[in-house]
């Protein structure tokens, strides 16, 4: 409010409450102070400066309306009307994630790798975007070591199945010996079934990922069986084995006298991919073989290695992994 405004109210409630007391008071009462004489001299001098202010008032009005015509007028928020035009009307914006602000070198590695480098972070925390991705490849990996290849795909590939001395998946995960032999009905229905002293044995079992198997499986095998083939090399009867660990490829080894075991078998799964196959090869795989007598392909997934071309590939390594009559360690040694 005006400073002279509220001046000027104070005066009138002063002469209004001296007033009422000189009523009251005998007539010879004494005239009014100079200081009053002072203000009402320069209420007289600024009337015109406040004329446009507030108008004429009696003195038995009350001063609330003198309030309320002074008084400011109050501002006015803008609500846009249901009716209104749409160019008055602020536009909405789609949320989006903020860019990246990293390095060259960061970008340059983002292109050769698909690990989680320069995903940023929100104070404290990663950004949303990369927590939920994280969840949701847990969650995939999860799903590929508790997971079990369909029955369906087993007779698509023609093959039989076997199972090693473990029981569930938890004694898999705890046990890793069990899974490196086979049940004694296993080994029996392996030695009526498949051919003895094969070139080439190839096995198949979901290992730690059911997920590899049943997204790779079909390309590479059909791969490797043509490799074979045009190779001129004999391959034995193809089976499955439920829950096996890569070290019983010595056990079958033992048991059909094979010359080279192929054994084909769903990786750790990881937070890139699940859905990663190993392929792994000996020469004449015993009770007693090292790993370094071991070779292996892996990465054989749609992001890593395409399974059709590992198929392919697999064939060259068996071709001289037979003429050497070594691999693993050995091969390099007498390739050199």
């Amino acid at each position: 409010m005006n400073e002279q405004l509220v001046s000027m109210i104070t005066q009138l409630v002063m002469e209004k409450m001296g007033g009422s007391t000189k009523a009251d008071a005998p007539k010879n009462t004494v005239t009014p102070s100079e200081k009053s004489k002072e203000t009402l001299s320069k209420l007289d001098e600024n009337a015109d400066n406040v004329a446009h202010e507030m108008p004429t008032v009696a003195p038995n009005d009350t001063l609330i309306k003198l309030y309320n015509h002074a008084s400011h007028t109050p501002q006015q928020s803008y609500e846009p009307s249901f009716g209104e035009p749409a160019d008055r009307i602020a536009p909405i914006t789609t949320f989006q994630f903020e860019d990246d602000n990293v390095s060259e070198s960061v970008q340059a590695a983002r292109k050769h790798t698909p690990a989680r480098i320069g995903v940023g972070r929100a104070g404290t925390r990663p950004k949303t975007k990369t927590w939920l991705k994280f969840r949701l490849d847990h969650a995939a990996a999860v799903d590929a070591v508790y997971g079990e290849v369909t029955d369906n795909l087993l007779k698509q590939l023609n093959v039989f199945q076997v199972t090693t001395r473990v029981t569930d998946k938890e004694e898999y995960i705890t046990r890793p010996d069990l899974g490196r032999r086979l049940s004694d009905e296993s080994k029996a229905l392996i030695q009526a079934k498949c051919q003895n002293n094969p070139q080439v044995q190839i096995i198949i079992s979901n290992g730690l990922s059911a997920s590899a198997i049943e997204a790779n499986i079909q390309d590479v095998y059909l791969a490797l069986q043509q490799s074979l083939s045009n190779l001129n090399i004999d391959i034995g009867t193809t089976f499955y084995i439920d829950k096996g660990r890569v070290a019983l490829m010595d056990e079958i080894g033992e048991l059909l006298q094979a010359e080279v075991v192929v054994y084909l078998i769903g990786e750790r799964p990881g937070l890139v991919s699940a859905e990663s196959m190993s392929a792994y090869l000996c020469y004449k795989p015993r009770f007693g073989t090292v790993e370094a007598d071991r070779m292996v392909i892996s990465n054989i997934h749609k992001g890593g290695i395409p399974p059709l071309e590992a198929g392919a590939y697999l064939g060259t390594v068996v071709e001289k992994i037979l003429q050497y009559k070594a691999s693993g360690v050995g091969l390099v040694a007498k390739e050199s």
